[in-house]
Order: structure tokens, then sequence, then C-alpha cells
């Protein structure tokens, strides 16, 4: 099993209980003791967990990471901004897919004015925002309801997104970086986004600038998946630089 999967299964063993310990994870890996506690000095590192004698325990980042409700409140205020910004591009008479996530549910509260919309989404929240307003047709991608998430993923939910086309996509991730492109911490997750972003003619990331410049587990796409990325504060010239040379642009506000 590679690194970033050991991790992020280490992760999900520590979400579920107070402490791990190595040797639990070298028979189920099949690696030496020292290849686990590399892993977890570099998830201590990113601030994941505590290492401890023999083992692990779990840090409040672990918490975050597999709760909707808990990612829902982090950097409230940033993706605030960020969503405010990103509804300026929705325009009347639009199809836009809205990808599931803690920033990309705040988008509908910024949209309700727009007439003639179209809004393809696989996220429960999303849903309950815009369900009651008749300016706006709203299709949510059913398949198998992940309740952490508040989202719909799976074959059934990649195939039905498959169907259709959206003018943009407004979608999300939990890194990038342009050496190693997009990152999700979940595969689910990243292969919905994934299949949006396929089906649009343009494709927006909205994402606070603590990830810009990181990478999570899953590598799932190059960052000229997307069209423009949308932060909430001043990103440093070298970095904008570089992704503009990927024909990238990158709005602050």
């Amino acid at each position: 099993m590679v690194q970033e999967n050991r991790k992020k299964y280490i992760l999900k063993a520590l979400n579920e209980r107070e402490f791990i310990s190595v040797n639990e994870f070298v028979g189920q890996f099949s690696v030496s003791p020292m290849t686990i506690r590399r892993d977890l000095s570099e998830l201590e590192d990113k601030g994941f967990l505590i290492r401890k004698y023999g083992g692990a325990v779990k840090s409040e980042a672990v918490g975050n990471m597999f709760s909707f409700n808990s990612r829902v409140e982090k950097n409230r205020e940033q993706k605030e901004k960020i969503c405010r910004t990103a509804s300026g591009f929705v325009e009347d008479g639009d199809i836009i897919f809205v990808d599931c996530g803690s920033t990309l549910f705040r988008l509908s509260r910024y949209i309700i004015k727009k007439n003639r919309l179209k809004v393809i989404t696989n996220s429960l929240p999303v849903v309950s925002e815009l369900i009651n307003y008749s300016n706006i047709k709203v299709t949510f991608i059913g398949g198998d309801i992940v309740s952490d998430r508040k989202a719909a993923y799976g074959s059934t939910a990649e195939k039905l997104i498959g169907e259709y086309h959206a003018d943009k996509a407004f979608i999300g991730i939990d890194g990038i970086s342009v050496n190693n492109g997009l990152s999700s911490y979940d595969e689910k997750e990243a292969r919905i986004t994934l299949r949006m972003a396929g089906n649009a003619d343009k494709v927006f990331l909205l994402c606070d600038s603590s990830k810009i410049e990181k990478d999570s587990f899953y590598r799932f796409a190059p960052v000229s998946l997307i069209d423009v990325l949308i932060t909430e504060q001043e990103v440093d010239s070298k970095i904008i630089s570089n992704y503009k040379e990927k024909n990238i642009t990158i709005i602050t506000k």
C-alpha cells in the first residue's frame, strides 16, 4: 500500500478511537515498525495527531477532517468571502454543478436571487438551502448517503453526474499545488469532483488560502483541471505567477 493511502487509513482508525498502536498497522500493511513510525511523524508534523509511546492519539484536526459539522465552522469568515465572490460568476439562466463540502454549501445563499438557474449537486445542505426558491431548479444527484459528510457518493452518483452538462462547475478540494495538482482526504469525494469538472465548460475552485500549495492524501487531477481559483486573501506573487503559467486565474477578495 502506498504511503498516502496508509496515512488515510491511519487517520480513519484514529477518528474511531482515542489511541492507535504502531504494531496493529505493521501487521495490517505488512511494513516495518519504522515505516509506520515515519508515517505517524509526518502526520504529527501536519497537526493531525500526537505521538505517544507505541502509537498516537488523535488531535482536534482529525475530528474536523471527517465531520461536516466540524469542518463547516472552520474558517467561517474566509469561506463566506470566497462564496460571495464566486456568486458574482453565476449568471441568470446558468446550469451549474455545486460540489459538496463545507465551503461550497455557503454559495447557495448568495445565488438565491438568480433567475432560471439550474443547480446540480450531491450536497444535502445545498438542496436544503435552495429547495424553496421557485426561480431555481435543483437536481439532486443520488447515491450512497454518507451522514457525516451530508452528501451522496458512489458509482450511482458518478454515473448520474455523467448524464448532465453544465456551464460552470464550482468545486472544492483539500489541497492544491502546481507540482502535484488537486488532492483530497477521500477518494469518493475526489471522484465526484472530477466528474463535475469534466462535464462543465468552466471550472471554479473555491478554497481558503490554507489549502494553496498544500497536498492532501489522494492526488486526483492536475491543476489544469481548473480555470479559476477563488480564495479569500492575497496570495504570494510568485505563486500567482506559477498558476498563471498554467492558464489559471487566481481571484482574491
